[in-house]
């Protein structure tokens, strides 16, 4: 294959035939690509689309994401019209088109540097989009993670003033806090499901989604017991029970995911690792 320059690439005839969607997404028409590559027959392309279309499924690919059946209506002249069949085709169609295309034909050497390279490009764009998606949800677990140790803290004081004393207690009035958010699931249930080990806690493989939640739990709980001068265990456990089931009813109302069916992610240590990382290696 010959080597083509990023201007020429950005110079690239299959660079202008390339279309936009009302919705925003690129896309080739195929009756456009077998011309470019000067495919006289639209039947002899057909056979190079279903190849690629082959190797699109083989390669683990839902093939109507790629190659998009549609219909155009074009002149026959007298200004009659008639409709012909096209794809809506992907970059990765694309790619795979001209990677089976006759190497005999004009321009197909360079569609096949062009969709390479643009299709790499592409997929290190998605990568570092990945990345700074993760890094974002990793800094909100870091800071749900640290207030939940925080407002946990204030919840235990405050039952401390409804009259749960005890570590039993509270242990017991924890649970009906994640029974209320869970259904019914108590915090051992919660941990199982979770498949933890004995000495992880539950918290800290929670998602920024899952510890908003139970942080929202925690606060309003701890307001609720103050703002009442809720006195006794047993009103205390009911407090935040209801507290709890209330969430999880919003949660439902919203369209949300119940807090047990969200998945189970990398220890919270295991982020503090990372990010510490991340911020050495910028010199911060």
């Amino acid at each position: 294959m010959p080597n083509y320059s990023i201007d020429d690439l950005l110079k690239s005839p299959f660079e202008k035939i390339k279309r936009m969607s009302e919705d925003g997404f690129e896309y080739w028409s195929a009756r456009d690509l077998s011309k470019l590559l000067e495919y006289a027959q639209w039947r002899n392309f057909e056979n190079a689309i279903s190849k690629a279309k082959e190797s699109c499924k083989n390669n683990g690919f839902d093939v109507e994401d790629h190659f998009a059946v549609i219909s155009n209506m074009v002149e026959i002249g007298s200004g009659t019209e008639r409709e012909i069949d096209d794809y809506r085709l992907s970059r990765f169609a694309c790619y795979l088109i001209v990677q089976n295309a006759d190497p005999t034909k004009k321009n197909v050497a360079m569609g096949q540097a062009y969709f390479a390279i643009k299709t790499r490009q592409k997929e290190l764009i998605e990568e570092e989009e990945q990345k700074l998606i993760q890094s974002e949800e990793n800094q909100r677990r870091l800071f749900l993670r640290e207030e939940m140790k925080k407002h946990n803290k204030h919840l235990a004081d405050a039952a401390s003033n409804a009259g749960v004393k005890e570590p039993r207690d509270y242990a017991i009035f924890q649970n009906y806090g994640y029974k209320g958010l869970y259904g019914g699931l108590s915090r051992q249930d919660i941990h199982d499901r979770k498949g933890l080990k004995k000495s992880q806690d539950i918290l800290d493989h929670m998602g920024s989604t899952e510890l908003a939640a139970n942080l929202f739990r925690a606060t309003q709980t701890e307001e609720k017991l103050r703002r009442e001068n809720i006195k006794g265990k047993y009103k205390a456990n009911q407090t935040h029970y209801e507290v709890g089931k209330k969430v999880r009813e919003t949660i439902k109302e919203l369209g949300g995911t119940m807090p047990e069916d969200l998945p189970t992610v990398d220890s919270i240590k295991k982020v503090e690792r990372e990010e510490r990382k991340r911020l050495e290696d910028k010199g911060e």
